[in-house]
């Protein structure tokens, strides 16, 4: 079995919306990544719209349908983008922390007992408005919060790599990242909830990641857009996959 790869593509439509002049295109982004054998695309449609826009929902889901992969709506607890998530039907929805004033996402989701009813709310929303759809929550790698995401009956989490990837990036030692990784892998690996990774990944930082083997899918975005610039798109996808399949799970 071979890890699967998402990317995502935010950061073409936050190019886009520095000039707001229609380019570059999130559809040809998107096209250019699958073609390359991406096995789905990731999008964040965000509360304050800094990128992603509403209409990129429906016209990025009919490209990875032409294409046969699913489309990973990344969004907040939100009812007015939950609204929207419903009238476009994605396979799959990640459930994400946001806060206006933060460059990207800055941690996992909060399943502390004050915001827990919300996100079980919006959960079950989803659940009873867009048939089979599948949902992940985007978590730090903790005990308490693996146990949490199986009393909700996530179908996946996601586990947030963004303190590893700069860890790695700065030259500390990760060997912590790693096994707190795979401990919280341990608590849910006899289950049927699925164990993915994102945020902040490079080439070079998901290597260690693929060593340990514990995680089916990655949702790998801001380095694959900006490796783009230099190399194309599909360049950079295929190196990714090629990768993977030196480290079969």
């Amino acid at each position: 079995m071979i890890s699967k790869l998402g990317v995502n593509i935010d950061h073409v439509a936050t190019l886009r919306q520095q000039r707001d002049e229609g380019y570059p295109s999130l559809v040809d982004a998107a096209d250019a990544t699958l073609r390359a054998g991406a096995n789905q695309i990731t999008i964040h449609l965000r509360e304050d719209r800094r990128h992603i826009q509403d209409t990129d929902v429906q016209a990025v889901l009919l490209v990875t349908r032409k294409f046969g992969v699913p489309l990973n709506l990344e969004m907040g607890c939100s009812r007015e983008i939950a609204e929207i998530a419903v009238a476009s039907s994605p396979e799959w929805i990640c459930l994400v922390p946001e806060k206006r004033e933060e460059k990207t996402t800055e941690g996992g989701l909060d399943l502390s007992d004050a915001n827990l009813s919300k996100v079980k709310e919006t959960m079950e929303y989803l659940k009873e408005n867009i048939p089979g759809v599948k949902i992940s929550l985007f978590v730090e790698a903790s005990e308490e919060t693996m146990k949490r995401s199986l009393e909700l009956k996530a179908d996946a989490v996601e586990i947030h790599t963004g303190q590893y990837a700069k860890a790695f990036l700065e030259g500390e030692d990760i060997a912590e990242y790693l096994e707190k990784f795979k401990s919280a892998y341990d608590l849910v690996k006899d289950s049927s909830m699925l164990f993915h990774a994102g945020h902040g990944l490079t080439l070079e930082s998901v290597v260690p990641l693929l060593e340990l083997k514990i995680f089916r899918e990655y949702n790998i975005g801001h380095w694959i857009i900006a490796q783009s610039i230099f190399e194309g798109i599909d360049s950079v996808t295929k190196k990714f996959l090629d990768l993977f399949s030196k480290y079969p799970m």
